[in-house]
């Protein structure tokens, strides 16, 4: 076995997200077909639960293991169905954020916001996958220079203040 030549190992990030669903193999169906994800690995027990998977949207990659429910539970491995939520969401640049979104909806997510053009040159949605994951889909659209988005940042914010934000 040779000895490591980098901290990360090749094809990881160094900050790398790790979902933990009730289903892995319905979630990694989920995640190929409507998100677009790539399988770069997938290790399953016997039962066909997901151990451990590897998943790659564009360059970006998410581990994905199925729950274990056993102790200890501090360990961390549940997932939101067992929590009743997330704090976190995960930001995805899709090519056509209207068209997955869509599929999303189709698909069995719950539409938290619609496709929306945002201030910093983005249309952007939210959905929470049938795993109970929170995502922000968008498609950048427009390339701002500091200027303008400082100017749009500033315009919304007055805005949001106005609605009582």
């Amino acid at each position: 076995m040779a000895k490591a030549t980098h901290y990360i190992p090749n094809r990881a990030n160094a900050v790398t997200p790790y979902l933990v669903v009730r289903d892995g193999q319905a979630a990694l169906a989920w995640y190929q077909e409507v998100l677009g994800a790539t399988v770069d690995s997938s290790m399953e027990g016997e039962s066909g639960a997901v151990m451990h998977a590897e998943l790659r949207f564009g360059e970006s990659q998410i581990y994905m293991a199925q729950e274990f429910p056993g102790p200890p539970a501090e360990a961390g491995f549940v997932s939101p169905d067992t929590l009743g939520g997330t704090s976190t969401t995960i930001h995805l640049y899709v090519p056509d954020v209207d068209a997955v979104h869509t599929k999303a909806v189709a698909e069995g997510a719950r539409e938290i916001r619609p496709p929306e053009d945002q201030f910093w040159g983005d249309r952007m949605s939210n959905v929470v996958d049938p795993f109970g994951h929170r995502w922000s889909l968008a498609t950048h659209i427009e390339d701002l220079t500091e200027e303008e988005l400082g100017a749009r940042a500033q315009a919304a914010a007055a805005e949001f203040e106005a609605q009582g934000g």
